[in-house]
């Protein structure tokens, strides 16, 4: 490898990670290799090795000998603060399952927590699981990607926004889901719409706000920091949110919130200062959970179709497994699901001048 800047030897940190970006793959190439997988071009082998030979790199054996006789067992792995969307998660996952002749093994898992990806692992090893379904924002994990991809273990992720050239994926276009959103809001009269941003750890957050940003700024109108405020997709960083929101004289006529759970976090702070839905305020959210059907007046949001999410996931996960390919004709295997907007009566026009807050005299 005479081009090459030379690595130094590995110290047995060295990761698969850093095999792939020397030898200029994808971790899922250096996976394939390592494992003898199909499919791979014996130039790309070659240089793969090199790249091996030349980081010191030492694959784990035990780790990938994980992926052993089929048990029929499907792990779905979970971190999210909305009860809600872990519900609709798994009412598709088990329909898929059931179908097909395998359990679900669900399990909770702290994504901010150290040695995730060896967490992950000995799972696989304990309860011997045929793979594994990754929903936000564990799909997000580098140290998780990165063990089950060097493992050899098959997992398709939902909604992933990084590294989706590694393994398959199920996902809808959140950014023209909340574009759309933004611009019936607009086309009622709205020029000053607050944003409440789901968490970070997540890129469905990122990509809703650059779709609300987007449809303000083809109408030419300002998107001001003191309009948009970060929520972490619970109810209780919705409260703190609207509060922001809604406490000062120059508030905005309407809020999008990413997620029902925030969005039904606005109507209780909105009750609070004396603003009714929608005649004072417009509200809308995203993912149409039950939420969004027991506030009143019922919530116009985004149904993102999580169950059937869950359900192609699993389906996509099986033929993997069944088959051992992660990729089809057209590359990596993926699955663009379609979105909807519900309209309900949460949006009006918006109101001739701010109402005065009645909170203050309460």
């Amino acid at each position: 490898m005479s081009s090459r800047r030379r690595e130094p030897k590995s110290d047995g940190s060295v990761t698969i990670k850093r095999v792939a970006e020397l030898a200029g793959v994808s971790m899922m190439t250096v996976s394939r290799v390592l494992n003898e997988g199909a499919s791979v071009r014996e130039s790309t082998r070659k240089r793969v090795m090199e790249a091996v030979a030349e980081l010191g790199y030492r694959p784990n054996i035990s780790a990938r000998s994980l992926a052993g006789s089929r048990s029929y067992l499907i792990g779905l792995l979970y971190d999210n603060p909305s009860a809600a969307y872990i519900s609709e998660l798994l009412i598709g996952a088990l329909n898929s399952c059931r179908a097909a002749g395998y359990h679900l093994v669900v399990e909770a898992c702290d994504v901010e927590a150290g040695g995730i990806g060896e967490e992950v692992l000995a799972l696989v090893r304990d309860s011997r699981l045929d793979g594994l379904v990754l929903p936000p924002p564990l799909c997000e994990s580098e140290a998780l990607v990165e063990a089950l991809t060097g493992a050899d273990i098959p997992y398709v992720r939902i909604a992933p926004f990084t590294q989706t050239e590694v393994a398959p994926y199920v996902y809808i276009d959140d950014a023209q889901a909340a574009h759309e959103v933004t611009s019936r809001l607009i086309a009622l009269g709205h020029s000053r719409i607050g944003f409440i941003k789901g968490h970070p750890n997540q890129g469905a957050s990122e990509s809703r706000f650059k779709g609300f940003r987007r449809a303000m700024r083809a109408a030419d109108l300002a998107v001001k920091a003191e309009d948009i405020c970060q929520g972490y997709f619970s109810y209780k960083s919705g409260l703190a949110c609207a509060e922001k929101l809604l406490d000062r004289k120059d508030r905005p006529t309407a809020i999008f919130a990413s997620n029902d759970d925030m969005a039904a976090a606005v109507y209780a702070v909105a009750n609070r200062h004396g603003l009714e839905i929608p005649a004072d305020l417009s509200v809308a959210g995203f993912d149409d959970t039950l939420i969004a059907t027991t506030v009143w007046p019922q919530l116009t949001t985004v149904r993102q179709p999580i169950a059937e999410m869950a359900a192609a996931a699993v389906d996509l996960l099986i033929r993997v497994v069944r088959s051992g390919r992660a990729v089809d004709d057209r590359g990596m295997a993926r699955r663009l699901l379609d979105y909807t907007i519900i309209e309900r009566e949460s949006l009006g026009p918006a109101p001739r001048a701010t109402p005065r807050k009645q909170a203050q005299s309460r």
